[in-house]
């Protein structure tokens, strides 16, 4: 197992159940299951580098601008 499995597998132990129940915008699991049942890897990696990518560029700003950054169920979020 990867290093990033070992942290994968240990988010998703610790955020697993609320995540499960955070809402995806309409059509994305659709999208996702439709990816995989065409087997466009290519587009999966694409769809996650964009996401991991919305998250750093948000991580950065709370960073360069914590007087902006809110708290929601107990975690900082950007406002």
């Amino acid at each position: 197992m990867t290093s990033y499995q070992e942290w994968f597998e240990q988010l998703r132990k610790e955020y697993g159940e609320q995540l499960a129940q955070m809402p995806l915008p309409d059509g994305v699991p659709e999208h996702v299951r439709q990816l995989m049942a065409d087997g466009d890897e290519e587009g999966l990696i694409f769809m996650m580098k964009l996401a991991w990518q919305i998250g750093a560029q948000v991580g950065y700003s709370a960073a360069q601008h914590p007087e902006k950054v809110r708290r929601v169920a107990g975690k900082r979020v950007e406002a």
